[in-house]
């Protein structure tokens, strides 16, 4: 890995707002986990190894993950970008951020892509101030270059999900306001995302606990805030979520 000296001493960089979660920094391994969206991964200054079910270790620079894919990361200590961004539009959008990829059990992986972008991000001690432009830029530039095919009905139940109102909504209203019946809206939600509305609604109140860290609470106010139980239900969900313990990415991180 050929990184600046000053890189070794950054703190985590994370963002969420809108229809965007990024986190840069240093990690270790990940256990096997699912993300409730799609995600970009690059190693910030070399490659970092992914696994999936039934696979061995590969070797690689970037690599897209669809929502629901089941995967393990070993990145040694090395900075890894990971980009998240709802499938509500175009859920291989992120894809289009990849050059010569290969197809691997549902996902894909390469040796080049989209990195520059997200290192100068993780390098910027002030990237807070910034992340969420230059986020919005490299992601309309992956959606202009795919293909947008998606379920109207599927976009307003998932917008219906991310605001306050809707978060708790009953399956079977958010069914009956587009139009489905309950378990019609459950086969056709996790055909188009990659995974069922219970999983995706996790996925949201982790982003909003995430987000509260971000804007300073610590993690049994952050719990609290999203609608965790207790610090441990978030401390579990969040293992669960990435594979890895929130203390490894949560402490410390910038603002």
């Amino acid at each position: 890995m050929n990184e600046p000296a000053t890189a070794t001493s950054l703190s985590p960089l994370w963002h969420v707002e809108g229809d965007q979660t990024f986190f840069a920094g240093r990690l270790t391994y990940n256990a096997s986990h699912r993300h409730g969206a799609p995600v970009y991964l690059a190693g910030l200054y070399g490659a970092f190894r992914i696994r999936f079910d039934g696979t061995a270790w590969i070797t690689c620079r970037t690599a897209f993950v669809p929502a629901g894919v089941a995967h393990e990361l070993d990145c040694a200590g090395d900075p890894l970008a990971v980009f998240y961004r709802e499938p509500d539009a175009a859920p291989q959008a992120l894809a289009a951020l990849m050059s010569d990829a290969d197809a691997v059990a549902g996902a894909l992986v390469a040796a080049r892509g989209e990195i520059l972008p997200l290192r100068a991000l993780y390098e910027d001690r002030g990237a807070c101030a910034w992340t969420g432009a230059a986020l919005a830029d490299l992601a309309g530039f992956a959606i202009r270059r795919s293909d947008h095919g998606f379920d109207p009905r599927i976009a307003r139940v998932m917008s219906r999900l991310r605001d306050a109102e809707g978060a708790a909504m009953p399956a079977e209203t958010l069914a009956r306001s587009v139009g489905l019946s309950p378990s019609r809206l459950q086969h056709l939600f996790t055909g188009t995302v990659g995974v069922p509305v219970r999983r995706y609604r996790a996925w949201l109140r982790m982003r909003r606990a995430i987000a509260h860290v971000i804007a300073g609470a610590n993690f049994t106010g952050a719990a609290h805030a999203a609608g965790f139980a207790d610090q441990a239900h978030f401390a579990n969900d969040f293992r669960r979520t990435f594979g890895a313990p929130a203390s490894r990415s949560l402490l410390g991180v910038r603002r």
